[in-house]
């Protein structure tokens, strides 16, 4: 008989019972830090841009200088200089005069403002006609615009995106402080299963979560070490867990769906530690398991693709983010259900679905399967939860879709 958990009780319980792993800090190259979690805040030390420069190609000027000119009476300034790409203004701008500059180029002391190229006419006689008044700080980037000493820049516990190692080399940060990667261990149980590379026999089919486990871990920024397929043999068992409980900062066990192995992965669990958790109020994903080994992490997901899928996502990532101090963001998108929905009463129901654009708003179309067939997860753009005291949604029902 299962003791089942709510999904809130289950990350209330995640949350209880492990905290994030000490000691897990070490610095790595720039180039190496992408998908990497940051284990420190990173301020600026100095000033981004580290001077004032312009944004287009054209002249330095005071913009009171080039108040009331226009394409009838443009305002006369007289060409005092030229900033080149990569050098500095080596002189300030003087009252009734301009200094050429190019696009990303210094902007002189005493100029507070660039004149598009476009807006200007050269006499040749060394005076430059200004056919559009500028406004002050118009067409520039100001020294420390970006960011200033001090000024924080990314937060400890972000995993850190292409975007994030173009904001530390902007600051000349070359070596990244972030979180030594966390092994997970993975076994795949079943007399039923094969590698992907293998042909099934009669009533045998793929592995398909041993390889979608480690995508899932490695994009989360983890080490997976995949222990391979293990037949439904509890002392076979006992001995692969003990091993990645060893060596594997989190120890996840895929399948088992029969009594017999269902039973033995929970005797497996005591024997090597506690048993904190067998079933959640989910569909699909309902008989999922949860210990604590040695001071780390067992889980014991569903044999069934998508129901594996959806407890890791939903329940293992968490965990996983946890250990390593991340902090995460869900991202969602409003839509409207394109057909009406029932629901499993007394369970959250998690729903994959397609996202169409309709008018002015999103249709998400619910995807009909089961939670054996795994294709149908790779047509998803994100799913949905139906809450467990909910019977069903009606047709156009407004929901939050979490993206993929």
């Amino acid at each position: 008989m299962l003791s089942v958990k709510t999904p809130e009780e289950v990350l209330a319980l995640i949350e209880e019972e492990f905290a994030p792993l000490p000691g897990r800090m070490e610095t790595v190259p720039l180039t190496a830090a992408i998908g990497r979690v940051l284990a420190e805040d990173v301020t600026a030390g100095e000033y981004v841009p580290a001077f004032d420069r312009s944004t287009v190609d054209g002249y330095a000027v005071r913009a009171r200088d080039t108040f009331g000119c226009s394409d009838a009476i443009p305002a006369i300034l007289s060409l005092t200089g030229q900033v080149l790409m990569g050098q500095g203004a080596d002189k300030p701008l003087a009252p009734d005069c301009c200094i050429a500059v190019p696009t990303g180029g210094a902007v002189p002391e005493g100029a507070d403002s660039v004149v598009m190229i476009e807006y200007t006419e050269d006499y040749g006689d060394g005076s430059i006609g200004i056919a559009k008044a500028a406004a002050p700080g118009q067409n520039m980037i100001f020294k420390g615009d970006d960011v200033y000493p001090g000024k924080p820049v990314l937060e400890k516990g972000r995993l850190l995106t292409d975007r994030d190692i173009g904001a530390l080399a902007a600051i000349g940060c070359v070596q990244v402080p972030v979180v030594k990667k966390l092994r997970v261990g993975i076994l795949s149980t079943g007399d039923e299963l094969v590698p992907p590379e293998r042909q099934p026999g009669p009533g045998q089919i793929r592995d398909v979560n041993g390889p979608m486990l480690q995508a899932l871990f490695a994009a989360a920024g983890a080490e997976a070490e995949y222990y391979g397929i293990l037949k439904d043999e509890e002392k076979q068992l006992y001995a692969a867990v003990k091993a990645a409980e060893n060596s594997c900062d989190l120890v996840v066990i895929s399948g088992g769906s029969s009594v017999g192995v269902k039973d033995a992965t929970c005797r497996i669990i005591e024997s090597l530690g506690t048993l904190l958790l067998h079933g959640i109020a989910m569909k699909p994903g309902k008989p999922t398991i949860l210990g604590k080994c040695g001071g780390k992490p067992v889980v014991g997901l569903p044999g069934h693709p998508v129901a594996a899928y959806f407890v890791t996502k939903l329940f293992v990532l968490p965990l996983l983010h946890r250990l390593m101090g991340q902090k995460v963001q869900t991202f969602t998108v409003t839509a409207r259900l394109s057909e009406s929905l029932s629901a499993n009463h007394g369970r959250a129901q998690y729903q994959c679905v397609r996202l169409r654009r309709t008018g002015d708003y999103l249709t998400a179309y619910p995807i009909r399967s089961k939670s054996g067939l795994i294709t149908t997860l790779a047509g998803a753009d994100g799913f949905f939860c139906i809450g467990r005291d909910c019977e069903g949604l009606p047709e156009g029902a407004e929901i939050q879709v979490i993206t993929q």
